[in-house]
């Protein structure tokens, strides 16, 4: 029996989200005996990913992508490939759209005009701070929208969003899993570091929930640094942070109108003002607009953030598995440089409209 035939360097650097119509002419010919290898590797390391998280209280998304980067050697069977790229197209897709229930309009409209303004204000910031970090450290503009915008919104679920619209051709799939990386640790530092900002400079509850909510990039993380400074502070903290997850749509629909323009440029090609959405995003603003004004249950919408959570763990593992090792090792730390950017930069923005409206 010959062993599996190694893959080509064409599939690690991939497109992982492509567009929908590739999406849907590939998924048509997959079956469950064709998913079942690469979903199976993937959902167990998933689990166990899980269970570090529970158990030693690592990131969850930090622990699946280093689990993923162990098991990448999975990907040189070519019977696996099938259920990776499902598990890093479709799953990744249905757990963005899920992120529509934990979030209404009244909640954004609840802020206020100065807090949303100085929200705004701090997400601007963050993608300032990637695209000069960006070019100082010789990397795209692309890259610096990927990591600003992942940063600005919330985080892993954002970047990954992202990536659906800039796609491989501006932004490696390599790069794109160490900007991963990169968020995933600088949001595990935020939320060590900004309670500890708020105690140091004795916020409010309010300076503080700003803080937490405005900066950290992770939902959860950004959440949970709330709540350590105190329970108003947490309440506060949510109520910020689920503003910017609103914001995920019309930030995406920017950036592909950007990408859409540059491309276009570099093509030598006419502008159209037809610009296409992700369909996921379509479908992540009407739950959104369907939980503003529809009953929904408490039950359900902590079901469907599980769900949520388990998908995108999901995808993260199986876009960690399809990354090659020594194309990280060659990318380098300037790869890095753009998260950096965008945190520094939301950090101080954040608290600076936190002393300005103490």
């Amino acid at each position: 029996m010959n062993p599996p035939s190694r893959p080509p360097e064409s599939y690690y650097a991939g497109d992982l989200y492509g567009e929908l119509t590739q999406l849907e002419e590939v998924t048509a010919k997959l079956s469950l005996a064709t998913l079942f290898p690469g979903l199976l590797i993937a959902a167990i390391a998933a689990l166990a990913a899980a269970f570090l998280s529970v158990t030693y209280g690592v990131p969850l998304i930090l622990a699946g992508l280093l689990l993923g980067f162990a098991l990448s050697f999975v990907a040189q069977d070519d019977r696996t490939h099938s259920g990776l790229d499902f598990a890093s197209r479709a799953i990744l897709r249905g757990g963005i759209i899920l992120l529509g229930l934990q979030v209404t309009l009244m909640q954004i409209m609840d802020l206020g005009l100065a807090p949303f303004g100085a929200l705004v204000l701090v997400m601007i910031s963050a993608l300032v701070g990637a695209l000069v970090f960006a070019r100082l450290a010789g990397q795209t503009t692309e890259a610096g929208i990927l990591a600003g915008g992942a940063t600005a919104i919330c985080g892993t679920s954002a970047a990954l969003a992202l990536y659906g619209v800039i796609g491989n051709k501006r932004v490696s799939q390599t790069h794109f899993t160490i900007t991963l990386v990169g968020i995933t640790i600088a949001s595990a530092i935020a939320l060590t570091c900004y309670p500890l900002v708020a105690h140091w400079l004795s916020l409010s509850d309010a300076q503080a929930g700003f803080l937490t909510g405005a900066a950290i990039h992770d939902v959860a993380q950004a959440i949970g640094g709330g709540y350590a400074v105190s329970d108003e502070a947490g309440a506060n903290a949510t109520v910020i942070k689920l503003a910017r997850v609103a914001l995920l749509a019309p930030l995406v629909a920017i950036v592909a109108i950007v990408v859409k323009s540059r491309n276009n440029k570099a093509d030598n090609q006419k502008q159209s003002l037809r610009i296409a959405v992700p369909g996921f995003i379509v479908l992540f603003l009407a739950l959104l607009i369907t939980n503003s004004f529809v009953p929904i249950p408490i039950e359900a919408r902590e079901a469907g953030l599980l769900v949520s959570k388990s998908m995108l763990l999901l995808a993260v593992v199986a876009t960690a598995m399809r990354s090659q090792l020594s194309f990280l090792l060659d990318a380098g730390w300037r790869t890095f440089m753009p998260v950096v950017g965008a945190t520094v930069s939301s950090f101080l923005v954040a608290l600076g409209m936190a002393l300005a409206f103490g």
